[in-house]
């Protein structure tokens, strides 16, 4: 099943009488349970990709389809819906709330959804348990290492169970240990659970463990990761 579409879509930046091409005619498609890399240099676009899947940002052309439904024009309140409900985020710094604990921090999404305290309760202490932090709950992330906040970042990522993981440069703070067990348990999240990850990278231990590969360079796709040629 497809998760996300790609059709001809590009992304123009404007500062004062400066443009820049970000992306100039993507195409691509993400099926259902994928790991995947999107790689290139700095500049290639990949985290301006990342950014509009993640309905963060719009096109300047072209539509991009999550779950089969054109998100390309979507206001700023319908973007926010749809990402609550589908999409979960991890990012380069974390971006954990410092004043709360772990357990909090993985617990905001399901609050967002207005689940119930007992459902809540119960996910949220499934989801330190898969990452491996069951007692590190009441923790701030001040009291954390950088693999332990990041991993908060994975359980809170997954909390509503969305269909894809956006992940911008995953392991890019953290030292060889912990970027490898990270990458280890993204994988193990993705094997068991089908949910589909997509990665913007330029990190080789990243790519190591990626099952397909879309490479990036001036804006373009110029392998999807199954040979073919954008």
């Amino acid at each position: 099943m497809e998760v996300t579409r790609i059709e001809n879509v590009t992304r123009t930046y404007q500062v004062g009488k400066v443009e820049t091409q970000a992306l100039r005619g993507v195409n691509l498609s993400i099926e259902s349970g994928e790991f995947t890399a999107l790689v290139g240099p700095s500049g290639s676009g990949k985290t301006t990709l990342l950014q509009l899947i993640g309905c963060l940002d719009q096109p300047t052309s072209g539509q991009i389809f999550i779950g089969g439904k054109d998100v390309s024009r979507l206001n700023r309140n319908e973007r926010a819906d749809m990402r609550r409900g589908t999409i979960g985020f991890i990012f380069q710094f974390f971006a954990l709330i410092p004043t709360l604990t772990a357990y909090e921090n993985v617990e905001i999404p399901l609050l967002l959804m207005s689940e119930n305290a007992a459902k809540r309760r119960e996910r949220v202490n499934q989801l330190l348990e898969a990452v491996d932090l069951s007692d590190r709950g009441h923790h701030r992330p001040d009291q954390l290492s950088g693999g332990q906040q990041q991993r908060v970042a994975i359980a809170r990522a997954l909390a509503t169970n969305p269909t894809m993981i956006l992940a911008d440069e995953p392991t890019a703070n953290l030292d060889t240990t912990n970027g490898k067990q990270i990458m280890e348990i993204m994988t193990k999240l993705n094997q068991e659970t089908g949910v589909t990850f997509i990665f913007a990278t330029h990190d080789p231990r990243v790519i190591e463990y990626a099952r397909r590969v879309v490479t990036l360079r001036d804006g373009l796709v110029v392998n999807n990761g199954d040979g073919k040629a954008n």
